[in-house]
């Protein structure tokens, strides 16, 4: 690795790494803002999901502009293509803890109603998911890539339980539908969110091993 090349590399981590202590940060005031029926801090999420786009738009050119300059090969090209992909991934983390606070906003100007699912520990074991992705991004730690790879399951059967109670519960409490359709909103972007955090793990094993595994879910439970 030329010089030049490794302290693009590194101004290229640093950024990277920012980008990832925001939108955890920002994902995590989403859901405070949930569970407090919080407007102000509802909207500055939304209101902050800019600086956000900007960091985005900031790595993916700084990614672009190495392959361009130095033609990295072997474990320096293949950091150049996860960070693209987790930067696109941790994007996208943003704007469903922008669309987290939208429903937030909505919810907090309802009556207070029974939530229908565990949202502590689904938000628990969300938040969980991406924190441990991104301190394997940080550690390049496939041991800890895999245990949020096989922690997705689970997720996805919380959000499958919230389905079915929210078809019940709408049956039997028509005039609730629009709020708990909003809660349901809230499951499914929790679910996406555990979804986004598995990419994230699966490209840092890419990165470090070589190894594609997305589509083997098997080797996560081995």
């Amino acid at each position: 690795m030329t010089v030049h090349m490794k302290r693009e590399i590194e101004k290229l981590k640093k950024i990277l790494l920012s980008l990832c202590s925001v939108v955890q940060d920002r994902f995590q005031q989403a859901i405070e803002s949930i569970k407090r029926r919080d407007i102000n801090l509802a909207e500055k999420v939304i209101k902050a999901d800019i600086e956000i786009d900007h960091m985005e738009v900031e790595i993916e050119e700084e990614c672009l502009k190495i392959l361009a300059l130095y033609q990295p090969v072997a474990i320096d090209l293949r950091f150049i293509i996860t960070s693209l992909k987790i930067n696109n991934d941790l994007e996208r983390i943003g704007d469903l803890a922008v669309n987290l606070a939208e429903r937030s906003v909505f919810l907090a100007n309802q009556k207070d109603i029974d939530i229908p699912f565990d949202l502590e520990t689904m938000t628990e074991k969300t938040q969980s998911m991406l924190g441990k992705s991104l301190d394997a991004l940080v550690n390049m730690d496939c041991h800890l890539a895999n245990q949020v790879c096989a922690s997705d399951d689970e997720v996805d059967a919380m959000n499958r339980h919230m389905f079915v109670v929210v078809q019940d519960r709408i049956r039997t409490n028509p005039e609730q539908a629009e709020t708990l359709m909003h809660l349901l909103s809230v499951s499914r972007y929790l679910e996406r969110i555990a979804d986004y955090a598995t990419n994230i793990a699966e490209d840092v094993i890419y990165m470090v091993e070589a190894k594609i595994v997305r589509h083997k879910t098997e080797e996560y439970k081995s």
